[in-house]
């Protein structure tokens, strides 16, 4: 559906972790009027009834998935996450988060008391998983291989972290050298190799725990190592065991973390 140029600049104004759903709930709003393009005014009387917090409450899940546009056909694209988000949201849908979450706050739920869970299917991270309660980056780790190298800086070209070296191109020497401290597992490097001297190591997914926005802003805290969608699956439950078990007011996960210590997952 179309939106005029101050409905759009309304909806920008929206936190964006919310911004899709309300857009949605917006649009419903111009078709529920009849109207073919979306107008200040269909973003106002949706704003109005989404103040009352019985009306948000009735949208809240308790949790939220956001995800990148990988699933789209991003270049960047290094994991292919859609079995993964299935069984996240599989494993959200199966706890009573709302139930819960109401127990605990002792009021009206609203968007910012949810459980986040953001995948990114490249080190870019669009879905901005830094920031949420559970975050999700596919990662693909470049090795250097016994192959020689053609000396042809490709993969020195195309790294933006400057973590790919070469030695002397009139040598034996002139193999490549990954700066573990500066990669990001983006693997451009091993996708630009002509020759095989960088290839693709291990692939997967970085996790980050406890980052979140607001007062006290923090980013998420990560989890060292390269997870299979497995590992990820059984690190995920372990978190919201966690949650479930010290969330006391309805904090977010990073609060509880930085209450109990990140070891409660490890220990778990």
């Amino acid at each position: 559906m179309n939106w005029s140029e101050e409905a759009e600049k309304a909806v920008s104004r929206v936190p964006f972790f919310v911004r899709k759903k309300v857009r949605t709930k917006i649009e419903e709003e111009a078709e529920r009027a009849g109207a073919p393009r979306v107008l200040l005014e269909h973003v106002e009387s949706c704003r109005k009834r989404f103040l009352s917090g019985a009306q948000m409450e009735k949208e809240v899940r308790g949790f939220q998935i956001e995800t990148c546009f990988g699933p789209s056909g991003c270049e960047n694209r290094v994991a292919d996450s859609q079995k993964l988000i299935e069984a996240l949201e599989k494993s959200l849908s199966r706890r009573d988060f709302a139930g819960f979450l109401k127990k605990r706050v002792g009021g009206s739920l609203k968007f910012h008391h949810e459980f986040r869970v953001s995948v990114s299917d490249c080190p870019n991270s669009c879905s901005r998983p830094q920031i949420v309660d559970f975050g999700i980056i596919g990662a693909s780790c470049p090795e250097a291989s016994a192959e020689n190298c053609a000396g042809c800086g490709a993969c020195v070209e195309v790294c933006r972290e400057n973590a790919v070296l070469l030695g002397e191109e009139d040598s034996n020497n002139c193999r490549p050298k990954i700066d573990s401290e500066k990669c990001v597992r983006c693997g451009k490097c091993a996708g630009v190799c002509p020759s095989g001297a960088i290839i693709e190591g291990a692939v997967g997914y970085r996790i980050l725990l406890g980052g979140k926005l607001g007062r006290h802003p923090q980013l998420g805290a990560e989890l060292q190592g390269i997870w299979s969608v497995k590992e990820v699956l059984e690190i995920f439950e372990r978190c919201l065991d966690v949650y479930f078990e010290n969330n006391q007011s309805g904090e977010r996960f990073g609060d509880i973390l930085n209450r109990v210590g990140i070891g409660a997952v490890r220990d778990k």
